[in-house]
């Protein structure tokens, strides 16, 4: 019973979650609104809210360093955004060139305030405030204050299309057309990758739980490991079904995947993920213990940048255009996402799943809230609430343990 009452303490944020978007349906449903889980508005949550994930997994990094944040990512997305426009729209680049390109500049703009933040020791607070205000300023300066678009399909296509592709058939002219797929075949489809995520989930909860055992750790009980698969496997053909009764697999669901993947893995089983934990929970011990601290930092706000500039790219591609106002308030978005999915304020706690959490946590109340036609300041006065009981909980928690 210790060990149920323990999970469910840790998986807290996840049962809200739940619970809030059950909420959600059942307020919309009587308001005869529709569903929220309906396959049009799951299709536009996972749109809406692509670039909050992306942004929060790279923020929970600077924030397991010490409780550090990135207040320029917003701005890095809108300058970014403006180099993609000016290389694909204005000289007509090849766009996989110039993906590359801009994921390389902002990279750079990472390394530019890691630098400062990590051998220089200015505070990354007023590092990234001061990028904050540098990077929207010229960025507004290289697009003239203009929005920059449209872009080609080719370009569009890389983050906007769906699993599986249209079929592309050239009739006795010459001309190139494109059949959509049958909705059969979307449907098909898209349980066939639903099935093959759970079994990916299946098998790489197995190979964990026997390398702890192999290694002596603690383990939970299998019939809890059960349990959980079984919610879950439930969750994704779910979404599964309503994803092929709409267009099919987002590829933009693909890209999420691969990044949540790859640093929840590098967080918690290889070494330079463990030393991020290491210096949030005490900087100084962590460097006499001979890890490097500064280019750990330097690792940090570097990554942030990069992420940054894939979240731009998403970005335009969903617009269709480099926008004069894209970015304002991206860094609010994913450092709520990061403490409302249990990153502590402090640093040294937070995992890359609960930052995910958050992020989908907030996109339910953004969503939720619009379906119902709720007030624009009422929703940032409910998101800012949500914000503030997080970290409240999360400072009352660090000092009951602390007086325990």
């Amino acid at each position: 019973m210790s060990k149920v009452k323990n999970y469910l303490g840790k998986s807290s944020m996840l049962i809200v979650l739940v619970l809030v978007m059950l909420l959600f349906e059942a307020l919309i449903r009587a308001n005869g609104s529709g569903s929220l889980f309906s396959p049009a508005n799951i299709n536009n949550f996972i749109s809406q809210n692509g670039y909050v994930i992306i942004l929060a997994t790279g923020m929970l990094l600077c924030i397991l360093t010490g409780g550090n944040i990135d207040l320029s990512v917003g701005s890095v997305v809108i300058l970014v955004g403006a180099f993609s426009g000016i290389f694909i729209v204005n000289m007509g680049m090849n766009p996989y060139l110039a993906t590359f390109l801009c994921l390389a500049i902002a990279t750079l703009i990472g390394a530019w305030q890691a630098f400062w933040i990590a051998y220089v020791r200015i505070p990354p607070f007023v590092t990234t405030l001061a990028g904050m205000l540098i990077f929207r300023g010229l960025a507004l300066v290289i697009m003239d204050s203009k929005n920059i678009g449209p872009y080609p399909d080719s370009y569009k296509n890389m983050f906007n299309s769906y699993i599986p592709l249209p079929s592309k058939e050239i009739d006795i002219d010459g001309v190139v057309n494109y059949i959509p797929p049958q909705p059969s075949e979307t449907l098909t489809v898209s349980i066939i990758f639903g099935v093959v995520v759970c079994l990916a989930l299946i098998i790489a909860q197995v190979v964990s739980r026997i390398m702890k055992i192999k290694k002596e750790y603690a383990v939970e009980h299998i019939a809890l490991v059960i349990a959980k698969l079984v919610a879950v496997s439930a969750v994704v053909m779910f979404l599964a079904v309503r994803l092929g009764e709409n267009r099919g697999v987002p590829v933009l669901l693909l890209i999420l995947g691969a990044i949540v993947m790859f640093y929840a893995y590098f967080t918690q089983n290889t070494a330079p993920g463990r030393y991020l934990y290491a210096m949030g929970g005490n900087e100084k011990a962590a460097r006499l213990s001979g890890i490097n601290t500064k280019k750990m930092m330097f690792f940090a706000y570097t990554n942030m940048g990069f992420l940054a500039g894939v979240a731009a790219l998403v970005s335009v591609a969903r617009f269709n255009q480099a926008s004069t106002q894209a970015g304002q308030g991206f860094e609010l978005d994913a450092i709520g996402a990061c403490f409302i999915g249990g990153a502590s304020a402090y640093g040294g706690v937070g995992r890359v799943g609960g930052a995910v959490i958050g992020a989908v946590f907030m996109g339910v109340l953004n969503m939720g809230m619009s379906i119902l036609g709720a007030d624009q300041n009422l929703q940032r006065v409910i998101k800012g609430l949500v914000l503030l009981a997080a970290v409240i909980f999360d400072v009352l928690s660090k000092n009951r343990k602390q007086a325990t």
